[in-house]
């Protein structure tokens, strides 16, 4: 299957999901990766705020930065890439580009995830045997995961039946080491030495 049509495909599974249910079911993805060791202990984590039918992360977000980590979210450059800046609170959001909630505090440049201790991403589906994830096309994730270190966990947050085989994928497509879905965290990149 080509991307446009998985991406089309998993669009419309998320749509049909009920609002209610995409809510319980980024809770749990939520407790379960807030009980992860390597989460509790990140003191500065790269994630994202999540629009439409992804998995929420407002959430995510709050407690994160309650529990005392800095979290810094994207913004999206006019080149497509991402700049970076750090959430400090609900009322430190504002719409950005296409009217995503953004900080509004400095930015802090495209290398500042390169100091991140965790990464959250999105994703629409990941290949369980590669860690690939498919995005929505436009690469921003693709060339910030390349700014990121050897052994720094990077998660993608999927819905059910969103972690699959056979994930298409390109050169410039990146690996995440890890999905995070409501019945579980899995691990889809083994450990570099």
């Amino acid at each position: 299957m080509d991307k446009l049509k998985l991406r089309a495909e998993i669009e419309t599974a998320r749509a049909s999901i009920p609002e209610d249910e995409r809510h319980s079911a980024s809770v749990r993805t939520r407790e379960m990766l807030l009980d992860r060791p390597w989460v509790q202990m990140a003191g500065l984590v790269a994630c994202y705020w999540s629009i439409g039918t992804e998995p929420a992360t407002h959430g995510l977000v709050f407690a994160l930065w309650k529990h005392g980590a800095t979290v810094i979210l994207p913004v999206l450059r006019d080149d497509h890439d991402l700049d970076w800046a750090v959430y400090d609170g609900p009322d430190t959001l504002a719409p950005g580009r296409f009217g995503i909630m953004e900080p509004v505090d400095t930015r802090r440049g495209v290398d500042a995830i390169r100091t991140a201790a965790l990464v959250i991403v999105p994703a629409l589906a990941v290949d369980r045997s590669t860690g690939v994830r498919l995005g929505r096309g436009g690469g921003s994730y693709d060339r910030a995961l390349a700014r990121v270190g050897p052994n720094v966990p990077t998660v993608a947050l999927l819905h059910e039946g969103e972690l699959r085989e056979g994930v298409p994928a390109e050169p410039h497509d990146l690996p995440v080491r890890y999905a995070a879905l409501p019945s579980g965290v899995t691990r889809v990149v083994a450990e570099r030495p």
